[in-house]
């Protein structure tokens, strides 16, 4: 009866649906970001996402769109950055902008509106934040990051392990990173609203790596990233309900958990 009444809530039917597609994008686009080891970028384009946003707010915009294009620019920087071999390297890059953005965000915001409700939503996300404009946003991107897998598996694949071979084998490696900057850069925007410019990069980060201390296949780290990001949304979204608990934080101890879970079988599969 508890879980009818939660799902009786429009608010609550926006989150559920907006956040499962929000994971599943996140869990997707985690899976090669980790491989390339470029998952830290998730958490500097979160930062970068807030000072937009706080930008966007200071100056009477609509945030939402005032960021996307903000992020995008900061993903394709980000990502030449790491992939260009730079003497500053790619941690100390994303380290420097996302400190960087931090910063100005909170600058402006106490120098303008104020320290207020707000902008807690966007430091730690608020199931209350999305609207039906996010729930269609989180769909059309979520297709498209679906069918980015289903019509370009094998060159992902290829992008993602040997970027060199791909390129000599005719596959524009240009072209996909940049496909997957745009779309993890419109995922952190969206999911920032509900997990929080300090917690949406777990998102990328936790389901991947889950998946890889028990799958060794390509196919199998995706499917069953994608299946650990769905369920541990839902597990937290239902929890932070229950015991009225933040939704970001819940979500991130539900992956948590699931990550030491999946340790502990690794572990114990190497012993038997």
């Amino acid at each position: 009866m508890m879980l009818l009444e939660m799902f009786s809530w429009p608010f609550m039917q926006r989150a559920l649906t907006a956040g499962v597609l929000v994971s599943l994008c996140a869990a997707l686009l985690g899976v090669p970001l980790v491989l390339k080891r470029y998952s830290m970028i998730g958490d500097g384009l979160s930062h970068v996402s807030f000072g937009a946003l706080a930008v966007a707010a200071a100056l009477g915009l609509t945030p939402l769109y005032f960021s996307i294009p903000v992020v995008i620019l900061a993903a394709f920087f980000l990502l030449r950055l790491a992939g260009s071999g730079s003497r500053m390297g790619s941690d100390a890059a994303i380290a420097v902008v996302s400190a960087s953005a931090l910063s100005v965000g909170v600058l402006v915001i106490s120098l303008t509106t104020g320290m207020t409700t707000d902008v807690d939503n966007y430091m730690f996300g608020s199931v209350l934040a999305m609207t039906r404009a996010d729930v269609i946003l989180s769909a059309a991107v979520c297709t498209a990051v679906l069918a980015l897998y289903l019509l370009f598996y094998h060159k992902l694949f290829a992008v993602t392990f040997d970027e060199s071979f791909a390129r000599a084998t005719g596959v524009r490696v240009e072209l996909y990173n940049t496909l997957l900057s745009v779309l993890t850069a419109l995922t952190i925007v969206l999911g920032m609203r509900m997990m929080g410019a300090m917690l949406i990069s777990s998102l990328i980060i936790f389901p991947a790596l889950t998946a890889m201390r028990l799958f060794r296949s390509f196919r199998g780290v995706v499917l069953c990233a994608a299946a650990t990001a769905v369920v541990c949304f839902c597990a937290g979204l239902t929890v932070s309900f229950l015991y009225s608990t933040p939704v970001g934080a819940t979500v991130v101890a539900a992956d948590l958990l699931v990550f030491l879970t999946a340790c502990g079988l690794r572990r114990l599969r190497r012993g038997a």
